[in-house]
């Protein structure tokens, strides 16, 4: 058995590795009139250890306070340009000499984001957006910035004409051709990705009824299975972001990657606005850190690692619209947090935020229907929460050792070392251990490693014991 747990821990701690997760970022918006200044913004992000942000124009206090910082930014063209952009290559020469050049590369602008949601634009933009990316893209061509910036246009999530179930994503079907398959051509000949702004608190705050506050928050709850292809989902989050994956796959571009320009929960709202509290601010934010931080991407795509700009970086009181729209930041004005949440790995080991227990790489795929145990089966089970590495290593040594798992079905392989996650392994031997104890109370545990499920757990191919 020493050989056993050897080899399980060589195997899998370097694939859990913190490391190796994806990116945070925020946003960072102006529109209001009590924010500090550019530079005390700086010293906020460096003492944070947030080395990503994105603004929305390109003005020259903010662009010179980022200057020899290492923050990597993602500058704006904004809506308003779009059709000078798209009319004259001299205005494009221009734009990027004056707000790229100028500033590169002691500022680290990484991209561009061309226009901003605008097919929701009521100012009718869209026609403009890839001529204007055409142009501008010649324009990092005469300066020879065009390997060094990326260029990409943040889409909303209404620019999809099904998002449910995420299998059966699609976009609106006019926009396809003259708008969404000569971008994703530009992507893919160019190396970009495609911007997508995802806010799971809309889709809540409209659908409280019939999706769960925990779905959205990252909580741990039973999860949404997919009819059409088995896959289960633990977040709204993951559903979302996955319904621009099979859109884009619908159109055969699945090889472009994704990135999640913006997403946030508000801190407060009118009294309309269903789930909009610091509490489930915290929740959201804390959580989705730490779901994007520890790595794996979404079931439909376990590999991809993604980065993720928080939005906002501040509470903006000039923001029109609803309550909410002024209190999505992290910080108040006067750069006190809103809420406690860390924004590094680092920071996540004092972190005590509960988040679903499976998600990323861990995909789980129901391959039949099984029954609940509410409705008369009287089964259990036991798998792994998203605890951190050294609960679930701590756990899996114990099940596999002085347990007596039987944990040959994890090991290389194997039937079920596939796939090959921490989590994914720990899940199997919490169930082997707890089926030999006969689900006995208090069996499932493994010091708040593990929770009971009625629904019969398949992770990849794997099928999990129902007793001995």
């Amino acid at each position: 058995m020493a050989t056993l747990l050897y080899s399980i821990s060589l195997v899998l701690l370097p694939l859990f590795s913190l490391a190796d997760g994806g990116s945070i970022g925020v946003n960072y918006g102006r529109i209001g009139g009590d924010l500090p200044s550019a530079f005390k913004v700086t010293n906020l992000l460096k003492s944070q250890g947030i080395n990503r942000v994105r603004v929305y124009d390109t003005d020259p206090a903010v662009l010179k306070s980022l200057s020899g910082t290492g923050i990597k930014v993602t500058v704006n063209l904004p809506n308003e340009l779009l059709y000078a952009a798209s009319r004259k290559q001299s205005f494009a020469y221009g734009w990027i000499r004056r707000n790229v050049v100028a500033y590169y590369p002691h500022t680290q602008i990484e991209a561009i984001a061309v226009g901003n949601e605008v097919f929701v634009d009521p100012k009718n933009t869209t026609g403009f957006l890839i001529p204007a990316i055409k142009n501008i893209h010649q324009a990092l061509v005469k300066y020879k910035l065009d390997s060094l910036i990326k260029l990409s246009s943040p889409v909303a999530l209404s620019a999809l004409q099904n998002s449910y179930p995420s299998s059966a994503g699609s976009f609106r079907p006019e926009l396809i051709e003259p708008v969404f398959k000569p971008m994703f051509e530009f992507l893919r000949e160019t190396g970009s990705f495609l911007m997508v702004n995802a806010y799971p608190f809309f889709a809540y705050e409209s659908n409280s009824d019939v999706i769960s506050l925990d779905y959205s928050l990252f909580k741990e709850n039973p999860g949404v299975v997919d009819p059409n292809n088995g896959l289960r989902y633990f977040n709204l989050f993951d559903a979302q972001i996955d319904a621009v994956f099979a859109a884009m796959t619908a159109l055969k571009y699945d090889d472009i990657p994704l990135v999640v320009s913006e997403t946030g929960w508000p801190s407060k709202g009118d009294d309309n606005e269903v789930g909009a509290s610091v509490e489930n601010a915290a929740a959201y934010n804390g959580n989705l850190i730490k779901r994007v931080l520890t790595g794996g991407g979404t079931p439909l795509r376990p590999k991809a690692n993604l980065t993720v700009f928080l939005f906002a970086l501040f509470n903006e009181n000039k923001k029109p619209g609803p309550e909410s729209e002024r209190n999505y930041g992290l910080f108040y004005p006067n750069m006190e947090k809103v809420y406690n949440i860390p924004f590094t790995v680092e920071g996540l080991k004092d972190f005590s935020g509960e988040i679903s227990p499976v998600s990323g790489g861990n995909v789980v795929r129901d391959l039949t229907p099984v029954k609940r145990g509410g409705n008369g089966s009287g089964q259990t089970w036991c798998v792994a929460k998203d605890v951190g590495k050294d609960k679930l290593q701590s756990g899996l040594d114990y099940a596999c050792g002085e347990g007596g798992a039987d944990c040959r079905a994890i090991q290389p392989g194997a039937t079920c070392y596939d796939p090959d996650t921490l989590q994914a392994h720990a899940s199997f031997a919490f169930n082997s251990y707890y089926q030999k104890m006969r689900r006995a109370a208090g069996a499932c545990d493994f010091d708040g490693a593990a929770y009971v499920v009625t629904e019969l757990p398949r992770i990849g191919n794997c099928e999990f014991s129902t007793g001995y």
